[in-house]
C-alpha cells in the first residue's frame, strides 16, 4: 500500500470519528451561556450604578448633619 494511499485511509477515518464531538459541542454551549450572561450583565450594570448612586443622594440628604 503505498503512502498516498494511507494517507487518504487515516483521513476519512480520522473524518468519520466522532468520539471527541460532545465534548465540543458542551463547550460551546458553555461559552455561549458565558457571553449571552457578560451581555446581560453588562447591560444592568449601568441601571444598577444610577440605582445605587440614586440610594447614596437620598440617604445623605436624609442624615442629619
Amino acid at each position: 500500500m503505498k503512502a498516498i494511499e494511507k494517507c487518504k485511509m487515516q483521513i476519512q477515518r480520522f473524518a468519520k470519528d466522532e468520539s471527541g464531538l460532545s465534548a465540543v459541542e458542551y463547550g460551546l454551549l458553555a461559552a455561549g451561556i458565558a457571553i449571552g450572561l457578560w451581555t446581560i450583565l453588562a447591560g444592568i450594570s449601568g441601571d444598577l450604578q444610577g440605582i445605587f448612586n440614586s440610594i447614596k443622594a437620598d440617604l445623605a440628604s436624609a442624615s442629619p448633619t
